[in-house]
């Protein structure tokens, strides 16, 4: 699978990306500067409709976190495509940032953000490899559970 497009892993994973979602405030969907895409925030977008709502370690599980941290990851995926034209044209992915909606006593952040990182590990192999910082909120913009920002290198 290591010659594979990102496309191609994508669909071997029995995944399709969806369209890229369009603002919810004034800002848009990602940037570019110089060779680095910057996505905003990516909620968990299922057919124009959020997926997940609630708190990780309340209403939903840590596996449902897992899943929901890998859906909002989809999501930020198919914008980058929307910057890049083609995923083939990421160089790198640098960094994820992931921020959660968890319940007081919660814990197992990193296991959830795992969800994002699995995905993109597996769509973009060695390219990837990236950093990463998760984040809560109190309170979450459309009381979403999950919210993924991802920075990726971009070919010429």
């Amino acid at each position: 699978m290591t010659s594979a497009t990102p496309e191609q892993r994508l669909k071997e994973l029995g995944l399709v990306l969806p369209p890229p979602a369009a603002a919810v405030a004034n800002y848009v969907p990602w940037a570019i500067t110089g060779n680095l895409i910057m996505t905003s925030g990516n909620l968990p977008w299922r057919d124009g409709k959020l997926a997940y709502t609630g708190k990780i370690g309340r209403e939903l599980s840590g596996e449902d976190g897992y899943k929901c941290c890998q859906l909002s990851c989809l999501n930020a995926i198919a914008q980058l495509r929307d910057a890049a034209g083609d995923l083939s044209r990421i160089k790198r992915v640098v960094r994820l940032e992931g921020t959660m909606n968890v319940a007081e006593g919660f814990a197992e952040h990193p296991k959830c953000l795992n969800g994002a990182s699995d995905l993109i590990n597996t769509v973009f192999a060695e390219r990837g490899q990236h950093t990463r910082m998760i984040y809560t909120n109190p309170v979450m913009p459309l009381d979403c559970v999950t919210l993924v920002v991802l920075y990726a290198e971009l070919a010429p």
